[in-house]
């Protein structure tokens, strides 16, 4: 994408109130923690709030993206170091090309396209004839181009059983989306916006500088090459609104806790007519009573056994998310003995189902009575083999 003209006069990091250096999960740790303190329905008509968070996703939108992010730096860095001299409200008041940071370099107001201006710098436009390669048709074109929204993220929790089988389900949260009312072109319902008369609808006007010839972003559209007479009530000729959005989403069979399911198109609105982002759902599972996961089609479950079950053997019931199934405890089965159950796990669209791996654990008694008492010291009466023969140190009373 072209440079901005905001990020010659905006720190994203500082937004972020991250470093340079950050990790991309950093960044998107310190976006989700200030979105949540600024987030609309948390500061319902806080004006100041709502632009904060505007300027927090913006920021999260470049240095989220590790394409733009790259770009930025790029641009930031020749900020720094004199490359571009002027910016707004520097010397001349606009934005300066100084060629090696230093010297006299010549000087643009601040309505001069950036994007044709950084073109050449970046290895990008140039509609072919110019020798610098700061534009050309094909440049100035991209810049009115339709933009895709940004990408969103939201988290939902569900119960682990609709985790295991799969649910439709609908996501709520507050974003910049379409108008409603103007449904995107910015315009009062029932009119529409009109071809600026003054740029003929290119959304820049040429401007003589003695040897050199430069375009100017069309100080009466303001570069969309449109005007809108009637703007729309709601959004005020923006063509988005921040408002609250539910949004149905499908999770497979065996969604996972914190696994990231993509919507497409049902992100931010895009501009100039631009399809939307993307939304990305992250997934929280409430864990089950009886139930856990192993891997991503397995289940395991914790089945009690009596001591006398484990010492005899017996034919327990243990539960499946469909009708039991009984198994046989062989006798002298250890705590912690485990057994699968083919088939008996989370079921597959396609393929195999999963399995489960039952558990045994031996219960110990805690209180007796004076017959099971007695029955338990004749039982160890007779038992006289000693259990801790193996260890190195035979274990002393205290």
């Amino acid at each position: 994408m072209a440079p901005q003209r905001e990020w010659f006069e905006k720190d994203y990091y500082a937004e972020l109130g991250v470093s340079k250096d950050a990790s991309e999960k950093e960044i998107t740790r310190a976006y989700r923690k200030l979105a949540k303190q600024y987030h609309p329905d948390a500061n319902s008509g806080d004006s100041s709030a709502e632009e904060r968070f505007k300027e927090i996703s913006a920021a999260h939108d470049v240095l989220g993206d590790a394409e733009k992010r790259k770009e930025y730096d790029e641009v930031r860095r020749m900020v720094a170091s004199g490359a571009y001299a002027g910016g707004p409200g520097g010397p001349g008041g606009g934005f300066g090309f100084n060629p090696g940071g230093s010297g006299g370099g010549f000087q643009f107001d601040d309505t001069v396209d950036l994007g044709d201006l950084l073109g050449g710098l970046f290895n990008r436009g140039g509609g072919g004839g110019g020798a610098r390669g700061f534009g050309g048709g094909g440049r100035r074109a991209q810049r009115h181009a339709p933009q895709r929204g940004a990408d969103l993220e939201s988290e939902i929790t569900i119960d682990f059983l609709d985790a295991v089988g799969g649910i439709t389900t609908s996501v709520s949260f507050t974003a910049e989306a379409q108008c409603s009312e103007c449904h995107g072109t910015g315009a009062r319902p029932g009119t529409s916006p009109q071809v600026c008369t003054e740029c003929g609808g290119s959304g820049e006007v040429a401007m003589n500088q003695g040897f050199f010839s430069t375009a100017q972003v069309c100080p009466v559209c303001h570069g969309r090459g449109v005007v809108i007479p009637d703007p729309c009530p709601r959004c005020h000729g923006g063509g988005t609104e921040v408002r609250r959005r539910d949004v149905k989403v499908k999770l497979p069979v065996g969604v996972k806790d914190g696994q990231r399911i993509k919507v497409a198109k049902r992100g931010a609105a895009g501009r100039n007519g631009g399809p939307p982002g993307d939304l990305y759902v992250v997934v929280k599972v409430r864990p089950h009573p009886v139930f856990g996961r192993k891997g991503a089609r397995d289940l395991t479950v914790h089945v009690p056994v009596s001591f006398a079950e484990a010492v005899l053997g017996a034919q327990v019931k243990v539960p499946t998310l469909g009708d039991p199934v009984t198994l046989k405890v062989k006798a002298g089965t250890q705590p912690g003995t485990t057994q699968k159950v083919k088939g008996r796990g989370i079921p597959a669209t396609s393929g195999h189902a999963g399995d489960l791996y039952v558990t045994f654990d031996v219960t110990v008694p805690t209180k007796l009575d004076k017959e099971q008492k007695a029955a338990v010291e004749g039982l160890a009466a007779v038992f006289t083999d000693d259990p801790r023969a193996d260890l190195p140190v035979t274990a002393q009373e205290v």
